[in-house]
C-alpha cells in the first residue's frame, strides 16, 4: 500500500486503489463519501428511504466507473454530487405524477427532549422551506450552505456558470428569508 494510513489518502487515489482491487480502499471510500451522498440526497428528497436508495445507486455507479476513471478531469466528489443530484431530480420528476393518497406518510420521529424541540422545529421549518424552492435553487443552496461546497465546484456539479450559481443561491436565500419571516418569533430566530 503506497499510503501509511489509507484513510488519509486523497479520494482520487483511493478510487484508483479500489479499481486495482484493494478492498480497504473501497471501505475507506465508503466511509468518506457515503455519509455526504446520503445527506445530500436526503436534503434534496426530504425522504430518508428514497435518499438511501439514491445513495446506494450513486455509490454503485462510482464503483462501476472506477476502472475507467480519468484522474484530473473531474473531482470524484464533484462527479458523485452530480450523479446524486441527477438521481434525485429523476425521483422528484416521477413523484409529480403520484396522487396525494399514494405518497407515504412521513416518518414520525420520536419526540426529542424539551431543549431540542425548538432546534427540531427550526430544522423542520428550514427543510419545508427548502422543499418549496425550485429544484435548481434548492440544489445550489443546499450544496453551498449545508454541504459547504464552493461555488466553482457547484458550477461543475450543476453544469452551469459560477455566475449562475451565485444567482441561484441569492434568489434561493431571498425566497427562504421571505418564506420563514412569518415564523421568526415562533422559531426563536433573531435578526
Amino acid at each position: 500500500m503506497p499510503f501509511d494510513d489509507i484513510n488519509a489518502a486523497p479520494t482520487e487515489a483511493l478510487l484508483q486503489l479500489y479499481a486495482n482491487g484493494d478492498p480497504e480502499a473501497s471501505r475507506a471510500l465508503t466511509r468518506r463519501l457515503l455519509p455526504r451522498v446520503l445527506s445530500h440526497a436526503e436534503r434534496l428528497l426530504s425522504n430518508r428511504a428514497e435518499a438511501e436508495d439514491v445513495a446506494q445507486e450513486a455509490m454503485l455507479r462510482l464503483w462501476k466507473i472506477a476502472p475507467d476513471w480519468r484522474t484530473g478531469e473531474a473531482k470524484v466528489t464533484t462527479w458523485l454530487y452530480r450523479v446524486t443530484g441527477n438521481l434525485c431530480t429523476d425521483r422528484l420528476r416521477r413523484r409529480r405524477g403520484v396522487g396525494l393518497d399514494e405518497v407515504p406518510e412521513p416518518e414520525d420521529d420520536a419526540l426529542s427532549p424539551a431543549d431540542q424541540m425548538q432546534e427540531n422545529a427550526r430544522a423542520q421549518a428550514l427543510q419545508a422551506a427548502l422543499a418549496r424552492l425550485p429544484e435548481r435553487q434548492r440544489q445550489a443552496v443546499i450544496l453551498r450552505h449545508i454541504e459547504e461546497v464552493g461555488n466553482p465546484e457547484i458550477a461543475e456539479i450543476m453544469n452551469i456558470s459560477v455566475e449562475a450559481v451565485e444567482s441561484l443561491i441569492a434568489r434561493g436565500k431571498r425566497a427562504l428569508t421571505t418564506d420563514l419571516a412569518a415564523q421568526r418569533d415562533e422559531l426563536g430566530i433573531s435578526e
